[in-house]
């Protein structure tokens, strides 16, 4: 096992294979063996996650304590989310997560999280309803995008960022509809936005529109009215079909979140992707 260096918080690995597989070619049956295991951490996940309902999923740091503004705002931002019906989703661990789960526990809401194996810093927080763990990053990141229909964005480092840009690439290429993408915290998150409105616009590196598929804000309101414009008005919140339980996989009835039929999205069980609405269409 390799040993974090003073002040790397959460930077090492706990297994020196996880740091061997990407060390370029090796053997046959390394590769095999690896593929293999891949393999059966996306079943474990879509086993766990089937039926956990229409999701949003928060990213944030796990660096921010209690008594954090926002910490609060995540909170905040988890209770609400829960009041709209969805099921709230983040990586488990301390922090902005947390914070989120906490939220929807208070709102008598349901939370699940995917958390992942680090020696230092993914500690499982204890408001979870629903609780995975994946050693891969690549994998835990398509289960939190996955099953979900829109994404809020707290201040964050190197991880919630490459979780932003890759919820955003996603939709810029029409791998996933235009779910709607907040940013929370505009003292945060405003130099950022400026950049990408100004630099990579002028530049040419993304299109003018493709700016709208952030929204920044500060107010609660403003986010759930955002999600729930697009994220309930473009893609209804009735079933069109409930995954049913199935007894032979091991599946016993009531792992559902418990929504009611009419607290999900149509087609949630058909594909995500959608085509864009376009430059006038909506901030997702």
């Amino acid at each position: 096992m390799t040993q974090a260096a003073p002040g790397r918080w959460g930077k090492s690995t706990p297994n020196i294979e996880d740091g061997q597989f990407l060390l370029g070619p090796r053997t046959r049956r390394f590769e095999l063996f690896r593929a293999v295991r891949i393999f059966c951490e996306f079943i474990r996940g879509f086993r766990a996650l089937h039926f956990v309902g229409p999701c949003v999923t928060v990213f944030g740091s796990a660096r921010f304590k209690e008594d954090h503004r926002y910490y609060a705002l995540a909170r905040d931002m988890g209770a609400r989310l829960s009041e709209l019906g969805f099921t709230v989703m983040t990586g488990g661990g301390p922090g902005i997560m947390e914070a989120a789960n906490r939220g929807a526990k208070d709102a008598k809401g349901y939370s699940v999280g995917c958390n992942i194996v680090l020696p230092m810093e993914q500690q499982p927080n204890p408001y979870v309803d629903k609780f995975v763990e994946f050693r891969y990053f690549f994998v835990r990141k398509v289960m939190l995008v996955k099953y979900s229909y829109a994404f809020v964005v707290m201040p964050g480092g190197f991880g919630t960022l490459d979780e932003l840009f890759e919820a955003l690439v996603l939709i810029q290429t029409n791998k996933i509809a235009d779910f709607p993408v907040v940013l929370m915290g505009t003292e945060y998150w405003g130099p950022l936005y400026a950049y990408i409105r100004e630099n990579l616009v002028r530049e040419g590196t993304i299109d003018p529109h493709d700016v709208d598929l952030v929204k920044l804000t500060d107010s609660p309101e403003e986010a759930i009215d955002h999600i729930a414009n697009i994220a309930l008005g473009n893609f209804g919140f009735v079933w069109s079909k409930r995954p049913r339980h199935r007894w032979f996989l091991g599946e016993p009835a009531g792992r559902s979140n418990g929504h009611s039929p009419a607290h999900a999205p149509a087609g949630r069980t058909g594909p995500k992707a959608g085509p864009r609405t376009g430059p006038a269409g909506p901030a997702a």
